[in-house]
C-alpha cells in the first residue's frame, strides 16, 4: 500500500466552470482517486478555487463588488457543481483561507532566505486612462519568438514560451484595446535558471510521463528566465518581509501562490483531521514520506507550472537548487511522481468561449442530464491525449448505444428474468465451458483495467470494462435463458442467470471509478446494503485561523467496493429493477444546438 497524492488542478473562481474544464482537471482524477482506494491505497485527493489575481479584481469591479464577494459566489458555485459530480475531494477548499496564507508566506521566506528569490526593478504595465496595473494575460501582441499575433503578457500558447508583457510586438490590452503604458516597479523575481540542471535531472528519471508532457517539460528548460513572482496588486498574499508585508500596492503573483494550494490543502486536511502532522505522509521527502505517490491532474495549459515551477519551488524550499540552503520548517518536500495532463476539449468543433456563448456550464449540464452520462462520455471520449471535440449527436449516440443498450440493458434483463422466475440470486450448478469462460473474462478484468488506470490510460481501460459487458450481453443472448421454461430446464435458467449476475456484479465493479452514481444503484439492485460507491458532501466551516467561513467538499471514502471480484450471496431476494440510465430522444440534439446559436 502507497500514500497516493492526487493534486487536482485548482479552477479559477472567476466564474463557473464548464464541461471542458472538468473533462481536464475534475473526471480524470477522480477516476485514477476512487480506483486508487478501492486497490487498497491511502488516497488524499486536494485542491480548491484559485482566488486571486488581477482578473478577479478587474471583474468584481466591473460587477460593483469587491473581489472577496465575487470570490465568494462563484466557489460555491463551483464546489456545488463538483459535488453533483460525484468528485471525491478528501478536501475542496480556496487560496483565501489563512492557513493558505501561512504556508504561500513559509515557502516564499525560505526561498528568499536560500537565495532563489531576488529583487529587481522591472517594467510593470499600466492603462494610461485608468492609472491601474494591467495583469499579463489581460495584454495581447505579437510573440517576439515565434511571431503569434495572439500571444499573452505571460506566455504564448502557440510555442509555450514564458514571456513579458514588454516582450510583446504591438501589445494592447484586452479590456479597452488602448496600448498600455510601461514604467518602472521594484518586485521580487523567483530565479528559475538555478535549478534547471535539478530538473532536468529529475524529468530524465521520468519514464512514464505521457510522451507530450514530457517533451514539452524538457523543451521549457532551454531557456529558463528568472519569473517575477510580485505584482502591484492590492488582492493577494501580502509580502512577508520587512518594509512589505503592510503595503497595500505589492502582492505575490497568483501563478505562485495556487500552485503552493496542492501544499496547504493538505495541511488543512490534516489539521481538520485532528492529526496536524498527517499530511507529512504524502509530502515528506524523508522517512514519513517515503512510499508516497504524488500525481497531478491538470489541462495541457497548466504543464509548465506543474512540471517546471512547482518542482522548482519544492527544490529551492528543500534547499536543492543550484545555491543549496536548508530546508524550511516544513522539512523536505516530495516531487511530483507524475504530471497528468489532458489535452482540451472543443464542443462542435469550436473553442470553448462564455463570451461566444459557445458553452455549456456545469450546473446547466447538471439539471438536464446525469452526471454519470457526462463521466461516461469524458472517460471513453475525452481529451486524454488528443484534443477531441464534444456533439451533442455523439453524447447522445454513446449514452443511447452504450450505456442504455449495452450496460442498462445487461442490469435490467438479467436481474429481471431472476427477479421474476427465482425472486432471489439463484444458485449456479453445473458449470459449463461457457459459464467458466464467462466469469473468467469477468475476473481478468480487475487486473487489466486497475493496471490501465494507473498508467493514466483511462479511455482504454472504460474499453476493457465494456468488453467485459458485451460479453456477458452475447452470452446471455446466446445461452437464452428465457427459453428454458421446463421443470427439467429449471436448474440450467437459474445458472445462466447465476453466471450473468455475477457478472454483472463484477463488470459494475470495474465500472464504478467511471460511474459512481449508477454504481450504487446497481449494488442496490443486486442486493448491496451500504455505501458502495462513496460520495463527497458539502460542509460548511469555520476558517481555522478566524477568517470568514465557507463551504468545502469532503467524504468518508474509508467505505465502499474494494478491487476484487466479490462472489454472490444464493438467496439474496431481488425485486424487479428500475432502469439505470435515461434513454435521451433524438430531439435533445436539436434543442442543445438551438440553445448554442443563442
Amino acid at each position: 500500500m502507497s500514500h497516493v497524492l492526487a493534486a487536482v488542478a485548482w479552477p479559477y473562481a472567476n466564474g463557473p466552470r464548464h464541461i471542458g474544464h472538468v473533462s481536464g482537471f475534475g473526471v480524470p482524477s477522480d477516476v485514477f482517486s476512487r480506483y486508487m482506494r478501492m486497490a487498497g491505497h491511502d488516497v488524499l485527493m486536494v485542491s480548491g478555487t484559485d482566488e486571486h489575481g488581477t482578473p478577479i479584481q478587474v471583474q468584481a469591479d466591473a460587477e460593483g463588488v469587491t473581489a472577496r464577494e465575487l470570490a465568494d459566489r462563484y466557489n460555491r458555485v463551483i464546489v456545488e457543481d463538483l459535488h453533483g459530480l460525484g468528485l471525491s475531494y478528501d478536501l475542496f477548499t480556496r487560496t483565501t483561507t489563512r492557513n493558505h496564507y501561512a504556508v504561500v508566506q513559509e515557502l516564499f521566506t525560505a526561498l528568499e532566505r536560500n537565495g532563489y528569490i531576488v529583487k529587481r526593478t522591472t517594467l510593470g504595465a499600466r492603462s494610461p486612462s485608468t492609472g491601474r496595473t494591467l495583469p499579463d494575460r489581460y495584454i495581447e501582441g505579437t510573440c517576439p519568438i515565434c511571431g503569434y499575433d495572439s500571444a499573452r503578457g505571460d506566455q504564448c500558447d502557440n510555442c509555450g514560451n514564458q514571456l513579458d508583457p514588454e516582450q510583446l510586438i504591438n501589445p494592447r490590452s484586452k479590456i479597452n484595446g488602448e496600448t498600455p503604458e510601461f514604467v518602472e516597479t521594484e518586485h521580487f523575481f523567483l530565479d528559475l535558471p538555478a535549478f534547471a540542471e535539478a530538473i532536468g535531472n529529475w524529468l530524465d528519471q521520468r519514464e512514464n510521463w505521457r510522451p507530450n508532457v514530457l517533451k514539452f517539460s524538457r523543451n521549457l528548460l532551454d531557456d529558463l528566465q528568472p519569473r517575477a513572482i510580485t505584482r502591484d496588486l492590492e488582492w493577494g498574499v501580502p509580502i512577508p518581509l520587512d518594509g512589505w508585508r503592510d503595503r497595500n500596492d505589492k502582492r505575490i503573483y497568483v501563478w505562485f501562490d495556487a500552485v503552493i494550494g496542492y501544499l496547504s490543502a493538505s495541511i488543512e486536511w490534516a489539521r481538520r483531521s485532528g492529526d496536524p502532522e498527517a499530511w507529512r505522509q504524502w509530502w515528506s521527502a524523508d522517512a514519513q514520506g517515503k512510499d508516497a505517490l504524488g500525481y497531478y491532474f491538470m489541462g495541457k495549459d497548466n504543464i509548465v507550472f506543474h512540471s517546471v515551477i512547482w518542482p522548482a519551488l519544492l527544490l529551492g524550499y528543500s534547499g536543492e537548487g543550484d545555491k543549496g540552503g536548508e530546508p524550511g520548517e516544513l522539512g523536505r518536500l516530495n516531487l511530483p511522481t507524475e504530471v497528468v495532463s489532458s489535452e482540451f476539449l472543443t464542443m462542435e468543433g469550436k473553442k470553448f468561449s462564455s463570451s461566444r456563448r459557445v458553452v455549456i456550464y456545469v450546473r446547466d449540464f447538471l439539471e438536464r442530464y446525469d452526471a454519470d452520462a457526462l463521466r461516461y462520455f469524458i472517460a471513453v471520449a475525452g481529451p486524454e491525449s488528443n484534443d477531441t471535440d464534444f456533439t451533442w449527436a455523439e453524447f447522445v449516440r454513446r449514452n443511447n448505444d452504450e450505456l442504455v443498450a449495452g450496460w442498462g440493458n445487461l442490469v435490467n434483463r438479467s436481474i429481471s428474468m431472476a427477479a421474476k422466475n427465482f425472486g432471489a440470486i439463484p444458485e449456479a450448478v453445473d458449470l459449463t465451458p461457457e459459464d467458466e469462460a464467462l466469469l473468467a473474462v469477468a475476473k481478468a478484468g480487475f487486473a487489466t483495467v486497475g493496471e490501465l488506470i494507473g498508467k493514466h490510460r483511462q479511455k482504454a481501460a472504460i474499453g476493457e470494462a465494456m468488453k467485459v459487458v458485451a460479453e456477458a450481453n452475447k452470452y446471455l443472448s446466446e445461452q437464452a435463458p428465457w427459453k428454458l421454461k421446463s421443470e427439467e430446464e429449471k436448474p440450467r435458467q437459474g445458472t445462466v442467470l447465476a453466471v450473468a449476475l455475477q457478472v454483472v456484479s463484477d463488470a459494475n465493479t470495474l465500472l464504478t471509478p467511471f460511474l459512481p452514481h449508477s454504481a450504487q444503484k446497481v449494488f442496490e439492485l443486486l442486493g448491496g446494503e451500504g455505501v458502495h460507491a462513496p460520495m463527497p458532501r458539502i460542509e460548511e466551516v469555520d476558517d481555522l485561523d478566524g477568517g470568514p467561513g465557507y463551504p468545502v467538499l469532503t467524504g468518508d471514502y474509508t467505505v465502499g467496493a474494494r478491487w476484487e471480484s466479490v462472489p454472490l450471496v444464493t438467496g439474496t431476494p431481488l425485486a424487479a429493477p428500475k432502469p439505470v440510465f435515461r434513454k435521451l430522444e433524438p430531439s435533445v440534439i436539436e434543442e442543445e444546438l438551438a440553445r448554442l446559436a443563442g
